[in-house]
């Protein structure tokens, strides 16, 4: 074989060699639940996002830009989801968890199903797929509300200024706070060929075996003295602790391993 042949299949070797070597990147985009959460002063709160690279092997890379408090519409507007569109290169994918705050009367974040909220969730999935990467749609979790009558004028954000109180059910099953901001993603993912992951139902499911008092034991919910970084305690049915995020982290990157198949190799 001549010298300059031999170089010439040495070079595409290595290049091949190297491109298979680039780790997978997810990026996350989502609100509070999703979110990186500041540890410095001991809060025990976590965002599902926050651990998730512990469900996956080394080979992925995890970039979460969940914010606290964000809707689809505020995420984008605030030019979050630029900078993600910005770092995108094919063959890297984006996790999309919108629905929380899209329901608030806020008009900072709030988005009406049917028109704006589909809107921006096509227009997520339009400009991932223009930079090569995939796309993949999830609905909201459940908040843990066995209430029948839930406020929805309560702002998920305020809970973290709660402190313990009792607790009143109406319920013995868990009652459903999201609606039809649950269902719209399912039905994008569908027009769109887009694969969706049903955290509404896993979650709700979890929330539902674990029981009334069990389900505590996922969110931020502390009886006084319980938590040193919470004298007061707290009573947060949204937002998950250390042991809520594993638990859902860990359901959640199963269903992927379901439903997007090139990224089943990659989980633990």
């Amino acid at each position: 074989m001549k010298p300059f042949r031999l170089l010439l299949l040495l070079v595409v070797a290595t290049m091949l060699s190297a491109s298979t070597d680039q780790p997978v990147t997810i990026y996350l985009i989502g609100d509070s639940t999703m979110a990186n959460k500041d540890t410095t002063k001991g809060s025990p709160e976590r965002g599902w996002g926050m651990v998730l690279h512990e469900y996956f092997t080394d080979d992925v890379r995890i970039e979460n830009h969940a914010v606290n408090g964000r809707s689809s519409k505020s995420f984008m507007d605030e030019g979050r989801w630029q900078r993600v569109v910005n770092r995108l290169k094919p063959g890297d994918y984006v996790f999309i968890q919108f629905g929380h705050n899209d329901e608030k009367d806020d008009p900072r974040r709030y988005t009406q199903v049917g028109s704006t909220f589909d809107a921006n969730l096509r227009l997520y999935v339009r400009q991932a797929r223009m930079k090569g990467a995939i796309p993949v749609l999830f609905n909201s979790v459940v908040r843990r509300n066995f209430l029948l009558n839930h406020d929805p004028s309560i702002d998920d954000e305020s809970l973290r200024n709660t402190t313990f109180s009792d607790e009143v059910i109406t319920s013995d099953t868990l009652v459903d706070t999201h609606g039809q901001y649950a269902v719209v993603p399912r039905m994008i993912a569908r027009e769109m060929n887009v694969p969706f992951i049903d955290a509404q139902q896993i979650t709700h499911d979890l929330e539902q075996q674990m029981g009334i008092e069990g389900s505590r034991r996922l969110h931020v919910w502390y009886r006084k003295g319980e938590h040193p970084a919470l004298p007061e305690g707290r009573k947060d049915n949204t937002h998950y602790n250390v042991y809520g995020a594993h638990e859902v982290a860990r359901l959640l990157s199963r269903e992927v391993a379901h439903q997007v198949s090139a990224l089943a190799p990659y989980i633990k």
